[in-house]
């Protein structure tokens, strides 16, 4: 590995593990003060903000990401219309649920993903860090501090607030609308199909706190929600290459030996989560003990997600985006009916048994299409 590339994973990564640091060090916290029940509605009404984003957002960020690295200048029109979509969904938000903070923080994840998106297109590692680092240092002081001063009701008021630092890059950027329109036209195929696969992954992200909460209860999607924030920290290293290597692939730098470090890692990490998790958990939330039998099995999760990250900046940097969105389509489906069937029968291990199949399921999905199509092993 040179030096250059060394340095750019390294500003990625060290925003990325810091910020999540934070970030869990703030939810961790909370859960640490609330009861299951409260920790679990916050959850709830996070899932409906995050998969309401996913709704609006015409412009992902893999699809900004792309068309960055590879100078087509689009971007300030998805913006545009992903902005637009946004005050559509908010209307929609305040007629269904009445909740302003819900709206406020839609629009926070939406100029987070587009910024995101445009930083990594360009290869600013270094800003990226940056900014992510401010949004996570922000979350946890005004999280807290708006606990403190309102109560619950205020945690996803601040979490919103921790995103207005990105709107500078949105409104510098926000130029060439009509001509990108013409771009636009010509990149439609690419463009809905990153919209769909975005949204279904957001979905598989988010449809199972929706599902959780009025089946099985807050205080269960409480547990479940402590138990993806463990498992979540075992990801950040596949996540960081993928930010990483996505721009690089797409101006056609293949990343083989980068692969499989973070698959290696992966396993690491996901074995040391399944010892340390049982102590973790007894020792600093006990009011949450039964999550652990789900949270070792979740643990695993880290494995099969890792390869279906690896995989996917290879299909979508060849702008091969319909296997990510079949894939998608396959895994959002096995959590669904399993959350809805196994979840009942077996309540939160149930759940993260249906976790840990559905990436599982879509792993081999993407290793068979990349044994096919893409030519690769």
């Amino acid at each position: 590995m040179n030096k250059t590339k060394l340095q750019n994973l390294l500003s990625i990564g060290i925003g990325d593990s810091i910020g999540n640091a934070l970030s869990a060090a703030f939810w961790f916290y909370i859960a640490s003060v609330l009861e299951p029940e409260q920790y679990g509605e916050i959850f709830y009404f996070l899932g409906i903000a995050g998969l309401v984003a996913a709704v609006s957002l015409i412009g992902t960020q893999n699809t900004i990401v792309v068309y960055t690295a590879k100078k087509i200048n689009i971007h300030s029109t998805l913006y545009f219309l992903s902005l637009i979509f946004g005050v559509i969904s908010s209307i929609v938000i305040i007629f269904l649920f009445y909740r302003v903070d819900v709206v406020v923080l839609l629009f926070g994840y939406i100029i987070n993903t587009l910024a995101i998106g445009e930083l990594l297109g360009r290869r600013k590692y270094t800003s990226y860090s940056k900014h992510i680092l401010i949004q996570k240092g922000l979350t946890l002081v005004l999280g807290i501090g708006f606990y403190f001063i309102f109560g619950p009701e205020g945690i996803i008021y601040a979490l919103a607030l921790t995103y207005v630092h990105f709107s500078f890059i949105i409104i510098k950027s926000f130029k060439g609308i009509i001509t990108g329109f013409r771009l636009v036209k010509g990149r439609i195929g690419f463009i809905i199909n990153n919209y769909i696969l975005t949204l279904l992954g957001r979905s598989t992200g988010h449809v199972d706190k929706l599902i959780i909460a009025p089946l099985l209860g807050f205080a269960l999607l409480g547990n479940y929600g402590l138990a993806l924030q463990v498992v979540s920290l075992l990801i950040i290293p596949s996540q960081i290459f993928y930010k990483y290597i996505l721009p690089e692939e797409s101006k056609g730098n293949i990343q083989t030996k980068l692969k499989l470090i973070a698959l290696v890692i992966s396993i690491g990490l996901a074995v040391l989560g399944y010892f340390l998790s049982p102590w973790f958990i007894t020792s600093f939330f006990p009011k949450f003990t039964e999550v652990l039998d789900a949270i070792q099995i979740m643990c695993f999760w880290v494995i099969p997600g890792t390869i279906v990250i690896l995989y996917q900046t290879t299909f979508l940097a060849q702008e091969k985006s319909r296997f990510v969105l079949i894939s998608n389509i396959i895994s959002l489906s096995i959590i669904v009916s399993g959350m809805i069937i196994l979840g009942q029968y077996f309540g939160i291990v149930g759940l993260a048994i249906t976790y840990v199949l559905s990436f599982s399921i879509e792993a081999a999905f993407c290793f068979i299409v990349n044994r096919k199509y893409m030519g690769k092993t």
